[in-house]
């Protein structure tokens, strides 16, 4: 699988990372056929702390895809930072992930953001797939 990042998706998602360093951004990704083409910054709403956890509440996810059908797309996944540590996937995002869903992590070191990955939970489970993720296309 692959997922591309329509022009200025990318830097929308580095700029929620660095404007909520040191704690976790979190967001959805909306758009068509694997291309997003929006964003949706989600509160973090987590109880664990959220410089380093994320939560996505129910109504949080429902006004996630009303927004994806407002833009005529679908919800093609979520995106989080991982403030001072690498865009990989954590033990807790295999935990908390679905399977259908493309998961963007940005690095966010010291306020600034670096590395962006994406990736997709096998459907078993049991790890991550690292997905090709193309940003900047028109």
């Amino acid at each position: 699988m692959a997922l591309a990042l329509q022009s200025g998706i990318a830097d929308a998602i580095r700029r929620h990372g660095s404007e909520t360093y040191p704690n976790e951004c979190c967001g959805a990704l909306i758009g068509r056929d694997g291309v997003g083409s929006h964003t949706y910054a989600l509160p973090n709403t987590t109880e664990e702390g959220p410089r380093r956890r994320f939560l996505v509440r129910p109504q949080d996810y429902r006004e996630a895809e009303r927004q994806a059908s407002a833009h005529g797309g679908e919800l093609l996944g979520f995106y989080h930072s991982h403030p001072d540590h690498p865009a990989r996937p954590s033990q807790y995002d295999l935990d908390h992930a679905w399977p259908f869903f493309s998961y963007v992590i940005v690095s966010v070191r010291e306020g600034v953001s670096g590395d962006m990955t994406s990736w997709r939970l096998q459907e078993d489970r049991s790890a991550f797939d690292q997905e090709d993720l193309g940003t900047g296309r028109p």
